[in-house]
């Protein structure tokens, strides 16, 4: 065995094959053994830093590949310094930042390293970077190879208008020539899979309804909008070969598409997010705006099917995507649905949130750690690096007490503006340490330790 720096002991590691007692050696910032927890108290390893997680369960550092940072350009709504935060304190460990909302977005070498510059010496945990695939770049002389070349690890994209000027949606032949040119690259793409016809027909069939009521927003985003769009990426990933990913699944309807893909082995995967997962819209009051996101939270009975998803293993992931905004921009005040901007700031909450459902519906920690670390790391390409308690990855870990219950007071978290639907909702689960490449970066009731130290993750897996 190399150097060891430090080991990590607990009775409750999480590890690929499963719980079980064990202590994590590392050297460099990375795993090099894992083995039984004795080991730890072996003469050879005598003067070596021991942390010892008693009880609790150490999980993989999360992976959250959907996080909206909005820095630079936007730091008003969100930058570095608080996102990051707001994930050392839920147990992320690294994020991937999406390509829009930022000026400039990263469509461009040009903006994919303003990003790069704004993320130096502020980031808390590890940031990679997803491209952005915009009618501009589509085709075979767009930029998406230099981007790539550069160091992101996917590529996103949007079926209908992305509500900022700066990211322009695809069509599908912008779509079909930028999914051609991805699958060269063996790249995934990750889509926001509306589509605007039936988007423009749910916003007729709002007018004139009291926008203060959350029935009202969920008839102009229908279904529809989403089965199509879904439907429109399984056809051309079967066409192309791209290897693409469905964001923050919505309509449990688009279920039976991604069952074909499975059947069709298309290389098509799906993810969704902690508030699809938490609330109905059979109880959110009338004017919450905090609850407001795209596509919209949907009724009770499809919030089950996607519990039943995500056991099966049709939807791989859990993820918050993360999009921040101001009180002014969720329209706290009027309480209007329809002006409102949609996102919901959940990094610091994500854990506890999935967990408390989960719970409730017989799964086990070994699950939230395949969900939420192990299968977004897999999507990015960061297995062998990320997202494992496993040799050769970074130690990134979580010291994590599943009994705990706590009650979310928004102005107690960490992003920038204390918004949250989650306000005053009783969680199970609490995050004790966070560990980056073996360094304690946060600890429940002493805070945030050291300086910033998240690096740029690139698409490669070299140290």
């Amino acid at each position: 065995m190399s150097r060891v720096d430090a080991v990590i002991r607990g009775k409750r590691v999480v590890t690929p094959v499963g719980e079980r007692a064990a202590a994590i050696h590392v050297a460099n910032g990375a795993i090099v053994a894992v083995t039984e927890l004795d080991a730890a108290l072996s003469p050879d390893l005598a003067g070596v830093p021991v942390i010892d997680a008693g009880e609790l369960c150490v999980l993989p550092g999360l992976v959250d590949t959907h996080v909206h940072i909005n820095e630079p350009g936007r730091t008003e709504w969100e930058g570095f310094d608080t996102a990051t935060r707001a994930a050392a304190a839920g147990g992320v460990t690294t994020l991937v930042d999406m390509p829009l909302n930022s000026v400039p977005p990263t469509t461009t070498l040009e903006g994919l390293r303003a990003k790069v510059r704004a993320l130096e010496e502020k980031a808390r945990v590890d940031v990679a970077l997803c491209g952005g695939l915009v009618p501009a770049n589509s085709g075979p002389t767009g930029g998406l190879r230099e981007l790539f070349d550069e160091g992101v690890l996917a590529f996103k994209c949007f079926l209908a208008e992305s509500g900022v000027a700066e990211f322009s949606h695809v069509h599908e032949n912008e779509l079909r020539a930028g999914m051609i040119e991805i699958a060269k690259l063996g790249a995934p793409l990750f889509v926001h899979a509306e589509l605007p016809e039936p988007l423009s027909e749910g916003e007729k069939a709002a007018l004139g309804l009291d926008p203060r009521r959350y029935e009202t927003y969920l008839r102009s985003r229908p279904r529809s909008a989403e089965n199509a769009a879904v439907d429109l990426v399984l056809r051309l990933a079967r066409e192309t070969g791209c290897r693409a990913h469905i964001v923050h699944l919505s309509s449990s309807d688009a279920l039976t598409t991604f069952r074909r893909a499975r059947e069709g082995k298309v290389p098509l995967t799906v993810e969704t997010c902690p508030h699809y997962l938490t609330f109905a819209s059979e109880e959110i009051p009338d004017g919450a705006t905090a609850f407001k996101c795209a596509p919209p939270i949907r009724e009770m009975n499809n919030r089950e099917k996607l519990w039943d998803a995500l056991r099966e293993g049709l939807v791989d992931q859990v993820v918050t995507d993360h999009s921040p905004s101001s009180a002014e921009m969720k329209c706290s005040g009027s309480g209007d649905f329809m002006k409102a901007w949609g996102g919901i700031s959940s990094l610091q909450i994500g854990l506890s949130a999935v967990w408390t459902g989960a719970r409730e519906r017989g799964a086990s920690v070994r699950d939230m750690a395949q969900w939420m670390s192990e299968a977004p790391a897999r999507l990015a390409g960061l297995m062998g690096k990320k997202g494992a308690i496993a040799v050769g990855c970074d130690a990134d870990l979580v010291f994590w007490d599943p009994d705990a219950e706590h009650t979310i007071d928004a102005a107690t978290l960490e992003h920038r503006h204390k918004i949250s639907p989650y306000s005053g909702r009783s969680l199970r689960g609490a995050v004790m340490r966070t560990i980056l490449r073996g360094e304690t970066i946060y600890e429940r009731g002493t805070g945030f330790i050291g300086t910033p130290s998240g690096r740029w993750t690139r698409r490669s897996l070299s140290r």
